[in-house]
């Protein structure tokens, strides 16, 4: 036997089950003696028998496990693909924030529960994509091999495996979400908190975007990770009876940043029930393209793949870049999105002194909050209007830093009251951190 080494450089790894795919594959290959991959560094060092495998045959090897070997001096994008991504990002973000599409499609508490739930299944729906990116080549290791050896046998067990690791994928989904919401039924997060929290999933999102492309290696060491070891048990799974279920137990705890940003709408649930019944209906939502990648996976293709990871990753910039204004705007006082945010001032307001308090009016909208000016050192009480159908899943709960108001709308009248202590013009939003208003306090006279 005569031992020999070579470092390969992989490309189209986007996580750590990328990663334990490759490393697997090659450790099954005959001849090969150690292989250890790094999705960090976005290389294999393999060590293999030359007189039993050849260096053409690893590299062959990591082909077979979907992704491909890059030449030394290949380099994983360029300045016009790094413009053409910001471009449609950018195209992207203005459009959804424009049309307040994702206030439409936000989940939390509604005055019609059940339409939040729809909602949190439309969520999962439209960020299914990004599954397929993410973690399409875990899923298509557990349910190729065992459904090609399944051939002969009745459709269903070709099934199988794909409706056994979407299963685990899913009940991993419901528990994460049920220690969620029980979290937050014990702890009540301040709207600074709840900000600081989705500013750092939009960082993480906005890393993991760049990093599904590829364009800055660099950047994938501040990707939080599967430890190595469940990274490899996942991508042994396969071997052992039921494995795909355990793959996907275990693929839950993969670091995904729609999957975190449920996690932090469970949470907000202040629910053990609500948060679970969420982060099921968001895995449910996932299930359509998940599972039909795992039973049509074979004849998908590599370009397939390709695409959806583009795809996946535009979205989750996208997604990230939101998540991003939505903690700034909620936690820091931020800027306002173009057009969905923007606070307008009530036609019906005005400001009445009775008994010591300004008396304010107004009336909510689905898109916007009012602008409302008042006096400084003056109680207020201000009065605000919600009609039936005024009331979504991102304006029905309100914070105003400033004055420590937290607020969550019914329909009919709703009571605020504060007292400004100076004055200045303060930003409230909703919980969500996309829809604003102001308050103009002139100073006493």
């Amino acid at each position: 036997m005569k031992e020999t080494a070579v470092t390969l450089n992989i490309g189209g790894m986007t996580c750590e089950g990328c990663q334990a795919a490759v490393e697997e594959r090659l450790r099954k290959t005959r001849g090969v003696i150690k292989a250890d991959v790094s999705y960090v560094t976005g290389t294999a060092r393999v060590t293999f028998d030359i007189h039993a495998v050849s260096r053409d045959a690893v590299i062959a090897a990591v082909k077979k496990s979907g992704y491909k070997v890059l030449s030394d001096t290949a380099r994983p994008g360029g300045a016009g693909r790094v413009a053409a991504v910001a471009a449609a990002v950018a195209a992207l973000y203005a459009l959804s924030e424009y049309f307040g599409l994702l206030g439409f499609l936000a989940p939390s508490r509604l005055a019609q529960s059940g339409m939040g739930f729809g909602m949190v299944f439309a969520v999962g729906l439209l960020t299914s994509a990004h599954c397929v990116a993410m973690c399409g080549g875990i899923n298509l290791s557990q349910c190729l091999p065992q459904g090609a050896a399944s051939r002969g046998k009745p459709r269903a067990a070709a099934l199988k495996p794909t409706l056994l690791y979407n299963a685990g994928r899913i009940l991993c989904y419901t528990a994460l979400g049920f220690a969620a919401g029980a979290l937050g039924a014990v702890f009540s997060l301040s709207a600074l908190a709840q900000g600081a929290l989705k500013l750092t999933a939009g960082l993480f999102m906005l890393i993991m975007g760049v990093n599904m492309l590829g364009l800055f290696p660099a950047l994938r060491r501040l990707t939080p990770r599967m430890p190595r070891f469940f990274a490899r048990l996942a991508g042994k799974g396969a071997a052992r009876r039921g494995g795909p279920l355990i793959v996907g137990l275990l693929n839950g705890f993969m670091p995904c940043g729609p999957l975190q940003a449920m996690q932090l709408y469970a949470l907000s649930a202040s629910s053990a029930a609500a948060g679970a019944f969420s982060m099921f209906l968001f895995g449910a939502g996932t299930l359509p393209l998940m599972f039909g990648l795992g039973a049509l996976g074979a004849a998908a293709g590599k370009k397939f793949m390709s695409r959806a990871v583009t795809v996946g990753a535009v979205l989750v910039l996208t997604l990230g870049l939101s998540m991003l204004t939505q903690g700034i705007n909620l936690g820091f006082g931020g800027f306002s999105a173009p057009g969905a945010d923007t606070a307008t001032p009530d036609a019906d307001g005005g400001i009445t002194l009775e008994n010591g308090a300004q008396l304010v009016v107004g009336t909510l909208s689905p898109r916007a909050y009012p602008a409302i000016t008042v006096r400084e050192g003056v109680p207020v009480r201000w009065t605000i209007d919600a009609p039936r159908g005024s009331i979504n899943g991102c304006n029905n709960r309100m914070f105003i830093r400033e004055y420590g108001v937290e607020h969550t709308f019914s329909y009919g009248e709703n009571l605020i009251e504060f007292t400004p202590d100076r004055a200045g013009t303060y930003i409230y939003t909703c919980w969500m951190g996309m829809i604003r208003g102001s308050i103009t306090v002139l100073a006493a006279e």
